[in-house]
């Protein structure tokens, strides 16, 4: 009996010191963090101080167990940190109910943008990856084996190729999105030298991160998206700033003046995503998986199929419902704001079409990703945000006019049609969920396809609702609040 006591004391010990040593090291952290901010903001480094130390103390304490990975970690903080910058100032007046006119809210939130910077650059950022380095080495023993060299080759090799794809037609005009901040480059050569190696790195960062995350096309897709938006704090407002030894300037000027650098990171980041989850998969494929036992229970072709036709009928249902909105807001008559228009039955007839086209991508990156309404709801949601970006604002002036404006007026003028982009991916994510669902139903009488599909499911503690949080919340208020 007494050999069994030092087994039975170590493990409450252990549990001890790792629950004290979270609030440790959010508290260290945030308290540097927020000593930083109040140095770059010229604030009182007490209150700086005082709102770092109790951020980091309400972090830990909240979402440490949930900050399994440095990618879960920081996007757990990124999303508490906007969470943070919201409170701190509009809680106020919205718990003591003062009646504030739209334009005097819009102008604070302009005249407090700074304070987002520091929130996300300073606290979030830093607290959440030291709180999910912990997590990581904590829950190691439970956690799928890390792979460096899985991470950074297959990280580098996306990162790579997302800047060829993205910056394909970037070259004849010089503009770089990437080096957004970066003073101009006499030498082009020189200019995409540095862009591919800022990609690569990105990319390499990206697949270091968040390798235990992704666990689809689509997630990884939205892991990306919600990485770009970071780094174009951390990078054009911030470190490139840095590296050319100017003073940080950030006001909402600022981010005015590279917002198209903040379209570019976006484009950049769900690109990067993609690819990676392609490549990460083609890795465990080729060096790790070894059981032909445990086979789909239909084939690749098919399952491809199957899942492009739901997502067309989904994108055709979502087009059908987002029609009145667009239609209301004057974009569907006018195509991305130019002077090509497509009035009447012709117009809504284009309309569907490419809804049902988009709808197509969707089921093939999104099927398997959510396993209730309430979790594949918000995954459209994202969906429809990426198109808006991706559609008006890039691809639809390219194909028109063979340049796009990334501008913040533009991306005011053309927002009305966001709210169609956001009904149109929250109604084709729900089609396509029902069709999902009701077609598994007779698959889940076989235990061992029930025992696969639970496997799928996200664990516990997954830090997707933070990314929709986070990725939604700024992708939406940025173009207002920069516009």
């Amino acid at each position: 009996m007494p050999a069994t006591q030092p087994s039975s004391i170590a493990p409450a010990a252990s549990d001890s010191f790792w629950d004290w040593s979270r609030l440790l090291f959010g508290l260290a952290t945030g308290l540097l963090g927020g000593a930083i901010q109040s140095k770059i903001l010229a604030t009182p480094i007490t209150h700086g101080a005082l709102l770092g130390g109790t951020f980091g103390l309400v972090f830990s304490f909240s979402f440490s167990r949930r900050a399994t990975s440095p990618g879960a970690g920081l996007i757990w903080g990124l999303g508490a940190a906007l969470l943070l910058w919201f409170t701190t100032h509009f809680g106020v007046d919205l718990f003591l109910l003062h009646p504030v006119s739209a334009n005097a809210m819009l102008s604070g939130a302009r005249s407090q943008f700074p304070e987002l910077v520091a929130d996300l650059v300073c606290l979030g950022m830093p607290v959440g990856v030291v709180i999910g380095l912990r997590g990581a080495f904590r829950s190691k023993q439970t956690q799928p084996e890390f792979r460096w060299d899985r991470a950074v080759v297959a990280g580098g090799l996306a990162g790579t190729i997302a800047g060829l794809v993205f910056s394909g037609w970037e070259y004849a005009g010089g503009y770089l999105p990437l080096l957004g901040g970066l003073p101009e480059f006499q030498s082009q050569t020189t200019a995409v030298i540095l862009h591919f190696l800022v990609a690569l790195l990105i990319g390499s960062i990206f697949g270091i991160l968040f390798q235990r995350d992704v666990r689809g096309y689509g997630s990884s897709m939205g892991w990306g998206l919600g990485f770009g938006i970071f780094l174009w704090f951390f990078g054009p407002l911030t470190v490139f700033q840095m590296a050319c030894f100017q003073s940080l300037d950030w006001s909402a000027k600022q981010g005015t003046n590279l917002f198209g650098s903040l379209v570019g990171y976006m484009i950049y980041g769900f690109i990067l995503g993609t690819v990676y989850a392609f490549l990460d998969r083609l890795w465990v494929r080729l060096f790790i998986q070894s059981d032909p036992l445990n086979r789909e229970p239909e084939g690749l072709g098919s399952h491809f199929l199957r899942s492009v036709k739901w997502g067309a009928l989904a994108g055709l249902i979502g087009g059908l419902i987002s029609l009145p909105v667009m239609n209301a807001t004057g974009i569907l008559p006018m195509i991305a704001g130019l002077d090509t228009s497509f009035g009447g039955i012709r117009g809504s007839i284009i309309h569907l079409l490419v809804s049902s086209a988009i709808g197509m991508s969707y089921g093939f990156l999104f099927r398997d990703e959510a396993p209730s309404t309430g979790l594949g709801v918000p995954w459209g949601f994202l969906f429809g945000l990426i198109w808006w970006y991706v559609g008006p604002l890039t691809l639809l002036p390219l194909i028109l006019t063979g340049a796009y404006d990334w501008r913040a007026s533009a991306a005011v003028a053309l927002f009305p049609s966001l709210v169609g982009h956001l009904i149109y991916g929250g109604t084709t994510a729900f089609t396509f969920l029902f069709l999902e669902r009701r077609y598994k139903r007779w698959l889940l009488l076989d235990p061992r396809i029930a025992a696969r599909e639970q496997r799928r499911l996200r664990p516990i503690g997954t830090p997707a609702p933070a990314l929709w949080f986070f990725a939604l919340g700024l992708g939406v208020l940025l173009p207002i609040l920069l516009g």
